[in-house]
């Protein structure tokens, strides 16, 4: 009898302790309120709380923060992930799935999604989907936990990594089943060397949320490993300049491209730019020179760190300059010879699998696969701090990144993303996720519509046309 006495009062015990807070806290919550609707309904407007309110309608806080931080350091200021602009983007486009008129695939049916890059070069790199990482560099981005992890990550499931425009790791080259190397315009990089380990060479001229300005990386924020590796004395300031020097004409850039060519066997060689509005001129660069492949970046494309005005104010939307760059290809009578990738806001495999079908052979992820490798890694930082500073090479909690888990959790992520794709493609009725095309797409909006050339999914016109009504 006792010991039911005893397990009782244990349990009444936190209910009790639970109703004397609740009745002692209810009356000073109501007073509090009370006091505060008091001041919020009954102060003048200049002198009023809710004036936050409306200011912050004008003008949102993340701009009053932005430029609280121009003003508390007087220089320009670096933001990571990218532009939170609302660009234009793939939502105004969905599929038309197959039933009837088409009929769906099997549901055993094997999708195919090997990808060739540079199909004309003498060594293709041939990947196991069309989906990679975009150029994350090591020392001036990232650290060296996040581009090993990134190595293994990828080799998992058979596509590339890029190493973008920081120091080359022989670690991450020997975990790497595919690695993509960036010829760029700093001093390091360069040697013979690390260009034949590549399985392709992009040359870096521009992209998204940089655009074409120069970065410096000031001595305190790289230290250490990757200081060495760049060739950097202890007081210097890394610079990457944002035009090759010695390049003044076309035949500059051909001449690298066959150089590199010859260099590293005949891995296919590439051009990375940003989405100019003379993206067709600079397509036309690319053409002429020999390029194998051309990687382009959209307004939407992320950052280790940019000014906001480049992110926000720079550049044409990803799906603008996609279907233009598709368009000036096809023209060109090159589609199909030289591979098109494309970068820039590609989140979802919704969005992955739009891109291809308006024309790209392949798309770049960035900020998605980041966010992925970090997973539940983000409990060490949160609430307190930022999860950038678990990745970047000078954040303070980067020792306390693990490589093993991040890679672990980015081939799951590849892999889901791959088998979403498939899916996707199978509902469609094909079986070659280089099959589906832009016939498989209806656009929502007419914007949507005149940008892609897709046709409106409630076009009267067009129904009529499709059914052979006079009407």
């Amino acid at each position: 009898m006792n010991e039911f006495l005893v397990i009782g009062a244990l349990l009444l015990s936190p209910l009790l302790t639970y109703v004397i807070v609740l009745l002692t806290i209810r009356p000073l919550i109501k007073r509090a309120t009370s006091s505060f609707t008091k001041i919020l309904m009954g102060d003048p407007y200049m002198e009023n709380v809710w004036e936050m309110v409306s200011a912050f309608t004008r003008i949102s806080p993340r701009i009053v923060v932005e430029n609280s931080l121009r003003a508390a350091e007087g220089k320009i200021i670096d933001r990571p992930f990218g532009s939170p602009r609302k660009f234009l983007n793939f939502d105004g486009l969905v599929f038309s799935p197959a039933q009837l008129a088409i009929f769906p695939a099997k549901e055993d049916a094997k999708v195919e999604m090997k990808t060739v890059i540079g199909p004309l070069a003498k060594k293709p790199l041939t990947i196991d989907m069309p989906v990679l990482l975009g150029g994350m560099a090591y020392g001036l981005g990232v650290s060296e936990q996040v581009r090993i992890a990134q190595a293994w990550g990828t080799a998992v499931v058979g596509t590339a990594c890029n190493i973008g425009e920081g120091g080359f790791l022989q670690e991450e080259r020997e975990r790497a089943k595919h690695l993509i190397v960036q010829y760029h315009t700093a001093n390091w990089g360069k040697n013979a060397d690390v260009l034949k380990q590549a399985d392709a060479v992009e040359i870096h001229i521009g992209q998204g949320a940089s655009a074409a300005v120069p970065s410096r990386i000031s001595p305190e924020f790289l230290q250490g490993k990757a200081r060495d590796i760049l060739g950097l004395k202890p007081d210097e300031t890394a610079v990457i300049p944002r035009r090759f020097n010695e390049w003044n004409s076309p035949n500059d850039l051909r001449k690298v491209v066959k150089e590199l060519k010859q260099l590293t066997g005949g891995v296919p060689i590439g051009i990375k730019i940003c989405a100019s509005n003379r993206l067709e001129e600079d397509i036309e660069y690319g053409l002429l020179a020999g390029v194998d492949f051309i990687s382009i970046d959209g307004g939407q494309a992320g950052t280790k760190g940019s000014a906001p005005i480049i992110q926000d104010d720079f550049g044409l939307p990803t799906i603008y300059a996609l279907t233009r760059a598709v368009h000036y290809i096809t023209k060109r009578e090159m589609k199909g010879k030289v591979s098109l990738l494309i970068g820039g806001g590609i989140h979802t495999p919704g969005d992955a699998l739009k891109a291809l079908a308006l024309g790209a052979d392949a798309v770049y992820l960035g900020t998605a696969a980041l966010w992925a490798m970090t997973h539940t890694q983000v409990v060490k930082t949160i609430p307190f701090e930022p999860p950038t500073v678990l990745a970047f090479y000078s954040g303070r909690m980067a020792d306390q990144f693990n490589k093993e888990e991040a890679a672990y959790y980015l081939s799951n992520f590849l892999t889901s993303f791959s088998e979403e794709i498939q899916v996707a493609v199978k509902g469609l009725g094909k079986t070659n996720v280089h099959d589906v095309n832009q016939s498989d797409l209806v656009a929502l909006d007419e914007t949507t519509s005149k940008i892609t050339k897709v046709p409106l999914a409630f076009d009267p016109n067009e129904t009529a046309h499709m059914t052979g009504s006079k009407n």
